[in-house]
């Protein structure tokens, strides 16, 4: 970075010829960027890029992650009485809110609850890394996802500009997502919803505007209000196993799965669906997936994250029930 910051500190913000380090120029490039296209001054983003800092916790993190595990592992980190039980709380206490929520964009409370649930606990931990920093370490420090991560990072500067955010003060998670529901910048800009209002957006603060933000990314992903999302199967035979694919999209017709033996459930299943099969410690568990479990997996590309969301949303509606 001693060469950047040296940079950055010319004046008129003109741009070296001198040879520099890759990671120096790609500085360069988002800068650029950023001044010819969202029109920012070229010394904003120097100051902001040059006041960032680079996160080996972050990056640690992500080499890890919890959709890594098989599914005999992971369900039980968000399937647990105490996330149930305050999830049925957390409902209670917003249930005007709520219900607003699943009138104007048809999604079940169960499951706008089951998001804030598995992503902060219901807002107990919304993330201890500054998002400038997470954008900014695995934009530019971690290869496999650069190109995602500054896209987000370019999101994140605009967001900031649209809002009147200091760029230094909000905090997330190390992949740089916030608030309750844990959007990253371009889902918070293109998203995000005053739901109550006040004339503000806010997912950090205002548990209303978190949840009619939910509800309104899973309506633009095409939910379809009063459609089942899974249904547990059994399989027979290895006709089965052509049907496991890992593109997440359904497009399997019900018939085609009962051909290579697996057993459909007892009611009409609209098309397409999709055959999962997840893991646990003595052999496997299998299910239908219909369209808007693919919904829940545009929120995060996991189906085991989209199977939490759906087994702690009926837990949470069972036990609210009683």
């Amino acid at each position: 970075m001693s060469l950047y910051r040296s940079f950055c500190s010319l004046v008129g913000g003109l741009f070296l010829s001198l040879p520099v380090a890759a990671a120096d120029t790609q500085f360069e490039e988002f800068t650029q960027r950023m001044v010819s296209k969202h029109q920012f001054e070229a010394g904003y983003i120097e100051n902001a890029l040059a006041g960032a800092s680079k996160n080996q916790k972050i990056l640690d993190a992500i080499a890890r992650p919890w959709e890594a595990k098989p599914w005999y592992q992971y369900r039980p980190i968000f399937i647990k009485q105490t996330r149930i039980d305050q999830g049925v709380e957390f409902w209670q206490e917003n249930q005007a809110a709520l219900e607003k929520a699943e009138k104007e964009f048809g999604v079940p409370a169960e499951i706008i609850v089951a998001i804030i649930g598995v992503e902060t606990f219901y807002g107990k931990h919304k993330g201890v890394y500054p998002v400038l920093d997470a954008l900014y370490t695995l934009g530019f420090y971690y290869p496999k996802r650069a190109k995602f991560f500054r896209s987000e990072l370019e999101q994140f500067l605009i967001l900031s500009r649209e809002e009147g955010w200091e760029i230094t003060q909000p905090m997330g998670s190390y992949a740089g997502a916030m608030g309750l529901g844990q959007f990253i910048s371009s889902s918070y800009r293109h998203y995000a919803i005053d739901f109550d209002g006040d004339g503000k957006r806010d997912l950090f603060n205002n548990t209303t505007d978190a949840i009619g933000s939910v509800a309104n990314y899973f309506s633009e992903h095409g939910w379809k209000s009063g459609e089942a999302v899974t249904y547990a199967t059994s399989v027979s035979g290895e006709k089965y196993q052509a049907l496991l694919e890992k593109a997440l999209k359904p497009r399997h017709q019900p018939a085609e799965l009962a051909s290579h033996g697996v057993e459909l459930p007892k009611t009409t299943l609209p098309a397409p669906v999709k055959l999962l099969k997840f893991e646990l410690e003595v052999g496997h568990e299998y299910w239908i997936a219909l369209h808007n479990f693919y919904v829940i997996t545009r929120y995060n590309h996991s189906p085991l994250y989209a199977m939490a969301v759906y087994q702690l949303s009926q837990e949470i509606a069972k036990a609210k029930a009683k």
